[in-house]
């Protein structure tokens, strides 16, 4: 248990150093694809489809500009540098976040579930509906809580048991206590 406990520490601890930056960045740019923005970056056109850009300054609603603006500040807090001049982005879910319709923002504070003991549980592409199912957590599975809930939503991250493989990314309703064997962070 003291094992597992360290290695999330230790996993929580890079992410929030480089994954976080790189999910900040994944998200504000998603967001900026989302409205048309044109990239010019190796990275920007790697990762998003200029066919359907406006321009580099596209306008953004109030919820979008708002969410823009607080990726911002956290980018700032933490002195967030993405190297654009690569052509790809080392983020396991990056699949998943390419169909979600409610972003997520990395919380410096997460959790790991290790060991899910609930039935199994769909994940969404968003928290507010419509949306559809995109994953799921079934038994076993280690849960990844390391991005800001909002209500009774979270989005999540599964790994097959004792962090193995990635499997799966979305967002999971659940009220109430989080059914694991045991919890780390």
């Amino acid at each position: 248990m003291l094992r597992a406990m360290f290695l999330f520490a230790w996993l929580a601890g890079s992410a929030a150093a480089g994954t976080g930056c790189k999910e900040l960045w994944f998200t504000r740019n998603l967001i900026m694809d989302r409205a048309g923005h044109c990239f010019s970056t190796p990275l920007g056109q790697a990762l998003f489809d200029n066919a359907d850009c406006t321009g580099v300054q596209p306008r953004l609603a109030s919820p979008e500009a708002a969410l823009v603006a607080r990726i911002r500040q956290i980018e700032a807090r933490h002195g967030c540098r993405v190297d654009t001049s690569r052509r790809w982005l080392d983020l396991p879910d990056i699949a998943f976040r390419r169909v979600l319709q409610d972003l997520p923002i990395p919380d410096e504070l997460g959790w790991g579930c290790l060991g899910w003991t609930g039935p199994v549980t769909p994940l969404y592409s968003g928290h507010r509906g419509p949306f559809h199912a995109i994953g799921q957590v079934t038994a076993g599975d280690y849960v990844s809580f390391s991005h800001l809930p909002v209500g009774d939503w979270a989005y999540v991250q599964v790994h097959a048991p004792v962090w193995g493989p990635f499997k799966s990314a979305g967002w999971l309703y659940w009220p109430g206590p989080v059914p694991c064997a045991a919890e780390a962070g």
